[in-house]
């Protein structure tokens, strides 16, 4: 009875969770529908930089059905997927925001890419070693892990089998696979200007 009790408690501040949630999304998006526009100005994102690239691919991930809109039940199912989602999911996300031009292969140029941003990001929050590291040794290491057929393109089920395997690799994605972290800088950023 008593853990009965607990898991209603649970889904009622879940519900609660969701009805705030919808309350802000249509208040930013009267449309019900969240464009990249709206969607860097929510996170605070300039048009241009390191930061607006990264906020486009986190977009197209977002977006499940490519209609270049986010709706709300694709805002929530991401969030959710952020914050509840398992590591191999976690992984796939992760693997789509790379994949900047959805072929479902990801290359040493769209490693390079996104993880110019990372490493922004690594040199910021973290004073291990590896913030010293360049975009192409990052990208490198990450290759040598990952594209296990050496072909120089990484498939998802590479990635996600690769980054599994590597602490190293598992370790720096950590910042990656938390845009709730990203988001909160990018607003902090924003309130400073």
């Amino acid at each position: 009875m008593g853990q009965a009790q607990q898991t209603e408690s649970i889904e009622q501040i879940d519900i609660k969770i969701i009805q705030d949630m919808y309350k802000k999304f249509v208040l930013e998006c009267p449309s019900g529908l969240l464009f990249l526009h709206e969607f860097k100005r929510f996170f605070g994102v300039d048009a241009t930089g390191e930061a607006s690239d990264y906020a486009e691919n986190m977009f197209r991930a977002f977006d499940k059905n490519g209609d270049n809109t986010i709706d709300f039940l694709e805002f929530v199912a991401a969030l959710n997927l952020v914050f509840r989602g398992d590591l191999e999911h976690k992984l796939r996300w992760s693997f789509k925001v790379y994949d900047k031009d959805g072929n479902g292969y990801v290359d040493r140029n769209e490693l390079r890419h996104n993880f110019i941003y990372f490493l922004i990001l690594l040199k910021l929050f973290d004073n291990t070693s590896d913030s010293y590291l360049t975009v192409d040794e990052v990208v490198d290491r990450i290759l040598a892990a990952v594209d296990t057929d050496g072909d120089g393109t990484v498939s998802m089920e590479e990635f996600i089998r690769g980054a599994q395997q590597d602490p190293w690799l598992l370790n720096i994605l950590k910042l990656d696979m938390n845009p709730a972290r990203w988001v909160m800088d990018q607003r902090r950023k924003s309130a400073h200007f």
